[in-house]
């Protein structure tokens, strides 16, 4: 179609155009602004509610305990490992002559400790010679006589090593051999 020359446009409705058209722009913009800052305060507020708990009084008093319990265990000595000699000793008679060939480690509760065990190896070793010699090896060989066992050479360890002293801090016997012949 041809444009009719009769017609002049108007001025007034050409500047009017463009800015209706920008202004339509212009509340797009306005809209997705809002709705990514809406967005954005909605993710903050969720990572904050996961990262800080839920608000309730049980989930905060949960977190001083945590932190006693690590405190406890960063007071706590670490826990040392003495090797102890192996062992030959004549069981009980049964069947004939037997003997028990046996190593074992200690567990015990900090340096301090660690040292008055080994200070006085010739009182744990003479204990646990006595206990082995007084075995027989139906009472040893099974894993439950095992694990008696080694009751029965942590109680003997534990013994003060003086009249009066405290018991020693041992928490452990582990057999690293165990040969019945």
């Amino acid at each position: 179609m041809k444009a009719n020359p009769k017609v002049k446009a108007d001025p007034k409705a050409e500047a009017a155009a463009p800015a209706a058209a920008g202004g339509g722009k212009g509340k797009l913009m306005m809209i997705v602004g809002a709705a990514v800052l809406v967005l954005g305060l909605g993710g903050g507020g969720a990572a904050w509610y996961f990262m800080h708990g839920s608000g309730d009084a049980e989930a905060h008093e949960e977190e001083p305990k945590k932190e006693t319990k690590k405190k406890k265990k960063k007071e706590e000595a670490p826990a040392e490992y003495i090797a102890v000699e192996p062992f030959t000793v004549n069981l009980q008679p049964e069947n004939g002559d037997q003997y028990l060939q046996v190593a074992f480690t200690l567990q015990v509760e900090g340096g301090e400790q660690a040292e008055l065990v080994k200070n006085n190896m010739a009182k744990v070793r003479s204990r646990v010679l006595l206990l082995l010699s007084g075995k027989k090896a139906s009472e040893i060989s099974t894993v439950e006589g095992k694990q008696q066992l080694a009751g029965e050479i942590l109680a003997a360890v534990k013994e003060p090593f003086d009249a009066h002293g405290d018991e020693q801090e041992v928490s452990d016997v582990l057999f690293t051999s165990f040969i019945i012949q």
